[in-house]
């Protein structure tokens, strides 16, 4: 389950982002958390367009309000038929989560956890694959928000990611190529992007324990440390 992540956001990495750049008014954060605000791409009008909406799905039918269980992450194996998810995933409301890199926590055989930082090789600024929905409070607020989806972790994620109440599994990761076929594509097409992405593409070094308070959120939480 991935539940903290990283967004660099220099120009050498946008440049490298083959869609429009994220809403200007975002900054680098080094520890964004469930529930709050993150940039995403999703379609507008067939368009690529940003937009900033809440890390956590709110289902249309839930009038605005969270439910008592996490929606950060929609599983690959039940999107498509889950009460959260399922609406959106019918109705091709599909984005895109820009990120620099993703933390999990590794467990010892003390039962100590230590996070580790991932990142990508060949992609400084990547993209978690998610669907987006928005539902209206009864105060005429509408809340927009996003869920991305997480899968069967590959041999590097199994290693790290071994603890926990949902270990060995990872995010859906897209390659560069997959952006289109993930927004515009069928739904056939946009599912046949999802998979595992290659452990030798992908690099997991331990970080400070401090990356477990949200209230830290600095450039020095990816330091590396001795494992």
């Amino acid at each position: 389950m991935c539940g903290r992540y990283i967004l660099r956001m220099q120009d050498k990495y946008l440049r490298e982002w083959n869609l429009h750049g994220p809403p200007a008014w975002v900054t680098a954060s080094y520890n964004i958390a469930p529930s709050q605000q993150v940039p995403v791409m999703r379609l507008e009008n067939g368009a690529p367009a940003a937009a900033m909406v809440r890390w956590g799905l709110i289902p249309s039918f839930a009038h605005g309000n969270p439910g008592k269980f996490s929606t950060i992450n929609a599983r690959i194996e039940t999107f498509a038929a889950a009460a959260a998810f399922r609406g959106a995933w019918k109705l091709g409301q599909r984005c895109i989560q820009p990120a620099s890199g993703f933390y999990e926590w590794h467990h010892d055989a003390q039962g100590r956890k230590t996070p580790y930082l991932i990142t990508l090789a060949d992609q400084e600024l990547f993209g978690f694959a998610g669907l987006w929905d928005w539902s209206v409070r009864d105060d005429g607020v509408v809340i927009e928000s996003c869920a991305h989806i997480t899968m069967p972790a590959n041999e590097l994620m199994a290693d790290v990611h071994n603890g926990g109440s949902h270990p060995h599994r990872m995010p859906a990761i897209l390659r560069r190529e997959d952006h289109e076929a993930w927004l515009k594509g069928t739904p056939a097409e946009a599912r046949a992007v999802l998979a595992p992405y290659p452990a030798d593409l992908m690099l997991a070094r331990p970080v400070s324990t401090r990356v477990n308070s949200v209230r830290n959120n600095g450039a020095e939480l990816i330091e590396p440390i001795a494992a």
